[in-house]
């Protein structure tokens, strides 16, 4: 027996035993993560597919960096996966759900060379050898912080299928597929012109760099022309890469230097002629209309460069300083020198015409946020035209994405895509499997390393040097939904795993990596598996504070997951993210919401205990025999439970998270907590055994199918309440299935019956409520049901010692054609007219001197509401949504006024008559 299924007290009373008085989730957390883990409770067997014995259902987690520590957007993204998993177990079908983390090159690699930083070093002290190991010694120590952390949320993840991107498997993957793309012609080398960041030095890709808004110069510039006709000013916000300038481009239809294209320019400081060319590409509107030419440092001057047959310049070298192309005076200069000092001897030699403030956008690293700089150099590239149509082509044929409104920017994003640069310029990595002969120069692209570096050149013989850049972190990640499941496999077989799960069923992701990650998994997929790799996308939306500004450590705004579970458990945490994940709709997360769950934790776990206390052991009544001749509350209760589980279904498979939520909270608090916990009572204490009996099991069919359908977003409470419920012998919550449907148990005319029951106790809790009455205060009741319809009267009658329990009532008079004294507070609830004598119970003279001080309150709240309402200013420019809010508030005062109104005018009545 797991420790988690124990009996805490073998010498106690079971029920006593069962629960204790309060819920304390970190020791239910920490126990029943072991014993799933301890158990592989959550470790599928393909064979059960491939027999056909169950349905596959299939996910890969986003692997999150090796570096990372769990944020609100890990925890909502573990959430949602988890409810989907959890709930497709339900539904009988085999969950693999793969677990794992990305290497991260880039983010490691700066981890550990800040390490060495302290330490007085730098990576090429240590060299690649030993510089790797030192970051596999780091992984081990610190690499499982996020596994854990995963752990903590509760994550149904399969831990025997965990997989790495740099473990033995992936790596031959990763390889594998290498070498296929080169010998297909679709990976390449060459030099090209990338996004070079100088302080990780390295390649980046274009969706490696961020955009951010800053504030600049635009400089104008005077380039003369050669033959003495004139000069064209140029405006630029680089005034250091004009070093290496080969060009300066006009609009063919701009007609201010129709005279100057086919002439040459002399280019300042540097004293070469350069050519003035046409090219639409020109933005006649931007700065003077006249654009300089950097091929070396610009991606569109790298296009217009090899369209007009151009040199390449470069005059930055790799570390961002000058280099030998740039004249003698400014080499070895910083980026930042060489602009002040260019801009100096412009403005010394009359060539500087002005500088404006400029704010434009600046590319910058995604990991350490230097600014990007545009560098030519010798890279390997994939080809992804034909990959990425391939892509486009599958969204939504083969594969949906949720919500639709991703798929066009999924489509924007594929339409402009360019080669995609793959090798980067650290250690930390996949090493690029390919050779160069040092003699002949032959290259040598393959799977296995050379058995002979030094004689390995199958054209002379010559000693080989493999590639020192690594591949890029997202190539190994894009092929993640089939490499974690043993691809390529051993001798060209499929593994069972693979055939099994693949394709996965869904993946849920942020919308910042639709680009980095789902559109190249889907590339590889189709590509190297010939089916998508998952047929749904659900996008969930940004984790917000409260305010609905994006949480950052700078503004000081972050909610820590780990904090929020420490202090009121995961369940609490889970249920907030999934009561909030409406699709399309960023969450507005606050620690008080949190906190307000774990209220609802608590009414659960009182909920049970009270059924426990009530629960001697398994009650002898079958449900069938339960329902023979059952009170209101019970048809009622088993109806709603039938309504819930269709309502938690159709919500799971359409990606309504919320509602899940949303609806299990009403039905648990409201409804069984609420209303039919308090009304069984009178049951359950009852001396009719075979009532009190019939009672208990349906209040145990209730709670226990109720604790099946919550489980998915609640785990653990759930699970330790399922263990210790009498006559379930399964005790592994997690393995158990979705209730079965019992359509007999469906019933419009309970429902109706029921919402008849409570309008008419919450008539009389809102009159006691609105006229101050003593709650303790027992008050009488006269109902006219003449048009309530025939089951009105039948329904009070039968229940009216539970409206004298609910509703604290010591009289009741009902039936059509019942009325009250003038003095009564009065509501209409589906026909019915109620009606509560208050003679004896208010002072009228009291009452009515109240009413004026709330009707005057009403009335000034009624102006302002009223005039900031009629105000151009606000009507006119203030947003719609917060306009209806407003008016919607104008409405319910103005009921409010004259619900009032009417009782102080009835209240006067009964004074002038005496009554």
């Amino acid at each position: 027996m797991s420790d988690a299924t124990a009996p805490r007290n073998s010498a106690a009373p079971a029920q006593e035993a069962a629960l204790p008085k309060g819920y304390e989730p970190a020791d239910v957390e920490a126990r029943w993560g072991r014993h799933w883990e301890d158990n592989k409770t959550f470790s599928p067997d393909p064979q059960d597919v491939l027999s056909g014995k169950k349905e596959p259902y299939s996910i890969v987690i986003p692997p999150p960096n090796v570096t990372g520590a769990l944020h609100m957007g890990h925890a909502l993204n573990l959430t949602l996966q988890d409810i989907l998993c959890r709930f497709m177990r339900q539904q009988g079908k085999s969950v693999l759900w793969v677990p794992g983390t990305d290497h991260a090159g880039i983010a490691t690699q700066n981890v550990v060379e800040r390490q060495l930083k302290k330490e007085g070093k730098k990576r090429d002290d240590l060299g690649r050898e030993a510089f790797i190991e030192r970051v596999w010694d780091w992984k081990k120590e610190y690499g499982d912080r996020i596994l854990n952390q995963i752990r903590r949320m509760g994550a149904s993840v399969d831990w025997t299928s965990e997989r790495f991107t740099l473990d033995e498997g992936l790596s031959k993957a990763v390889r594998e597929v290498f070498v296929r793309l080169y010998g297909e012609g679709l990976i390449y080398k060459g030099n090209y012109i990338v996004n070079w960041c100088n302080r990780c030095h390295t390649a980046l890709a274009d969706d490696e760099v961020e955009h951010a808004p800053k504030k600049g110069k635009l400089y104008r510039i005077r380039y003369r022309l050669a033959d003495g006709s004139g000069e064209l000013i140029v405006a630029t916000t680089r005034p250091e890469t004009m070093l290496g300038d080969v060009a300066v481009a006009v609009h063919p239809e701009d007609e201010r230097y129709t005279h100057a294209v086919g002439k040459k320019v002399i280019l300042p400081l540097v004293g070469t002629e350069i050519p003035v060319i046409a090219d639409a590409y020109v933005d006649i509107e931007f700065g003077t209309g006249a654009l300089k030419i950097t091929p070396a440092h610009d991606m569109n001057d790298w296009a217009l460069a090899r369209t007009h047959k151009l040199p390449v310049i470069p005059v930055i070298d790799d570390k961002g300083y000058m280099n030998e192309n740039a004249p003698e005076a400014y080499r070895g200069l910083s980026k930042g020198e060489c602009r002040d000092k260019v801009v100096a001897d412009l403005e010394a030699q009359g060539l500087l015409v002005d500088i404006a403030d400029h704010d434009h956008s600046v590319g910058e690293c995604y990991r350490c946020k230097s600014v990007i700089e545009p560098h030519v150099s010798e890279q390997w590239f994939v080809k992804v035209g034909p990959l990425a149509k391939a892509a486009r082509e599958a969204v939504p044929a083969q594969t949906q994405i949720f919500p639709a409104q991703w798929e066009k920017t999924y489509y924007e994003w594929l339409d402009n895509i360019r080669d995609w640069c793959i090798s980067r310029q650290i250690w930390w990595g996949h090493r690029i499997p390919a050779w160069t002969c040092e003699a002949c120069g032959e290259l040598i692209v393959q799977v296995e390393d050379p058995a002979d570096l030094a004689h390995g050149c199958p054209k002379c013989g010559g000693a080989l040097k493999q590639e020192d850049d690594v591949l890029d972190t997202w190539f190994s990640s894009a092929l993640w939904p089939f490499s974690t499941m043993g691809w390529p496999g051993k001798d060209g077989a499929t593994p069972d795993k693979l055939k099994a799960y693949y394709p996965t069923s869904v993946l849920v992701t942020g919308f910042d990596i639709l680009f980095f990650w789902v559109a190249r998994m889907m590339m590889m997929g189709i590509h190297f598996q010939e089916q998508v790799p998952f047929h749904h996308v659900y996008i969930h939306a940004l984790v917000r504070d409260e305010q609905g500004k994006k949480m950052s450590k700078s503004t000081g705004n972050v909610i820590d997951p780990l904090e929020m579970i420490a202090k009121y458990g995961t369940d609490s945490l889970r249920f907030t993210l999934t009561a909030f994940a409406a699709m399309g709709r960023d969450i507005k997360l606050s620690e008080k919401r949190i906190e307000g769950y774990r209220h609802f934790v608590n009414k659960i776990w009182n909920s049970a205990r009270f059924a426990l206390m009530n629960l001697p052991g398994e009650p002898a009544a079958t449900l069938e025999e339960a329902l023979v001749s059952a009170p209101l509350a019970n048809r009622w209760i088993l109806h709603r439970l039938e309504e819930v589980k269709d309502e938690v279904e159709s919500a799971t498979l359409e990606y309504r998270f919320n509602d899940i939520a949303q609806g299990l909270y009403k039905f648990i608090w409201n409804e069984f907590c609420d209303w039919y916990v308090e009304m069984a009572k009178g049951d359950l204490y009852a001396e009719d055994e075979a009532k009190k009996d019939a009672t208990r099991r349906v209040l145990l069919t209730v709670l226990s199918e109720t604790m099946v359908l919550l489980h998915p977003v609640m785990p653990f409470v759930t699970q330790e309440i399922w263990s210790v419920l009498p006559g379930i012998t399964d005790k592994e919550l997690a393995l158990a299935p979705f209730p079965a449907r019992r359509p007999q148990c469906k019933s419009a005319q309970a429902a109706k019956d029921m919402a008849f029951f409570q309008g008419v106790v919450g008539a009389v809790r809102t009159i006691r409520t609105e006229l101050c009455i003593d709650p303790a205060k027992k008050l009488p009741l006269i109902v006219d049901t003449g048009d309530a319809g025939d089951s009105a009267q039948a329904v009070l009658t039968d229940n009216a010692h539970l409206i004298a329990q609910l509703a604290r009532i010591d009289s009741a008079d009902i039936g059509p054609g019942k009325t009250g004294p003038r003095a009564s507070g009065t509501a209409v609830v589906e026909g019915a007219r109620i009606f509560v004598p208050l003679k004896g119970i208010v002072d009228f003279n009291a009452e009515v001197a109240r009413l004026d001080k709330e009707l005057g309150k009403l009335d000034k709240q009624l102006a302002a509401l009223k005039g900031k309402l009629s105000a151009p200013g606000f009507a006119n420019n203030a947003p719609a949504d917060i306009v209806a809010v407003e008016r919607e508030k104008l409405a319910g005062l103005e009921d409010a006024k004259a619900k009032l109104s009417e009782l102080q005018e009835r209240l006067k009545a009964a004074l002038a008559e005496g009554d």
